[in-house]
C-alpha cells in the first residue's frame, strides 16, 4: 500500500490480518458467542475449514506458478519481442515491470535481429505512456537501439497489449504464425500465454521474469482472482 499497490492482492490480506487481531482481541467474547447456539459454532468450524480449503487452492495455484516459461538463454530464434505492461510510478517503471524489461534487454542481447514492441497507455496519474518510459529504460539502462523499438502505447490490459502491437509488428514485416517471445512477470504467463493464443499467436514463446519478493506473493494472490475471473468469463 505504501507503494500505491491498491489491489485485491493486497487489500484482502490486510483485510484478513485485521480480521484475526479482531478475533485476538476479542477471542473470550468470540468464544462466547459461539457457545450461546449450537449452529453458531458449526457455522463457526465451516468458516475455518472453507478457509483452509481456499489457501489450499492458491498453493496449489502457487505451486503451479513455479517454473513457468523460458529464460532468455532457453529461447529459440524469435522475429519479436513483446513486453507486456505492469504499470509506472512518477515517470518510472514499477519493479514488477523493470523486472520484465530487464529480462527482455538480455533477450535482446542473445538475439539482436528481433523486434522489440513494448506495450502499455497512460497509467493514472502519469503523463506518459507506460510504452514510452519502457522505451526509455530499455534505451538508457540497457543501451538499446531505438530503431529497434515498437511503441504500442494505447492498451490498457493485457488482451490490448497483444492485439494492438500486433499490426504494428506486422507493418515491420513480422507475420501472427512468427516465432514471437512474450515477455512478462513470472505469475502473469499461464494467463498471458492463453489469451495470445486465443488471439490467433500459435508460435508465441512464453518468457519469465522474476517478480520482485516486495510484491511477489501479493501480485500472485491477485493473479489467483485474475485467472479465476478469466475463467468465470470463459476469457481461457
Amino acid at each position: 500500500m505504501a507503494q500505491r499497490h491498491l489491489n485485491l492482492g493486497v487489500v484482502l490480506p490486510a483485510m484478513l490480518g485485521a480480521a484475526f487481531l479482531f478475533l485476538a482481541v476479542r477471542w473470550r467474547q468470540v468464544a462466547g458467542w459461539r457457545r450461546e447456539r449450537t449452529g453458531r459454532e458449526r457455522l463457526w468450524r465451516l468458516g475455518w475449514v472453507l478457509l483452509a480449503l481456499w489457501l489450499a487452492s492458491v498453493f496449489w495455484f502457487w505451486g503451479h506458478l513455479r517454473g513457468l516459461g523460458l529464460a532468455p538463454a532457453e529461447v529459440p530464434p524469435v522475429r519479436a519481442i513483446v513486453v507486456l505492461g505492469s504499470g509506472t510510478l512518477d515517470g518510472q517503471p514499477r519493479p514488477a515491470l523493470a523486472a520484465r524489461l530487464d529480462t527482455a534487454a538480455e533477450l535482446a542481447r542473445l538475439q539482436p535481429s528481433a523486434w522489440i514492441a513494448v506495450c502499455g497507455g497512460v497509467d493514472l496519474g502519469e503523463t506518459e505512456s507506460e510504452a514510452a518510459i519502457m522505451a526509455r529504460y530499455l534505451r538508457e539502462r540497457h543501451g538499446i537501439a531505438p530503431d529497434r523499438l515498437v511503441l504500442e502505447a494505447q492498451s490498457t490490459s493485457t488482451e490490448l497489449n497483444l492485439a494492438l502491437s500486433r499490426p504494428l509488428l506486422q507493418a515491420r514485416g513480422v507475420p501472427a504464425d512468427a516465432p514471437t517471445a512474450v515477455v512478462t512477470s513470472d505469475f502473469h504467463l499461464l494467463r498471458a500465454v492463453h489469451i495470445a493464443r486465443r488471439q490467433g499467436l500459435a508460435a508465441v514463446v512464453p518468457v519469465g521474469a522474476p517478480t520482485p519478493i516486495t510484491t511477489r506473493y501479493n501480485a500472485w494472490l491477485r493473479e489467483y482472482f485474475a485467472l479465476a475471473s478469466s475463467w468465470a468469463l470463459r476469457e481461457l
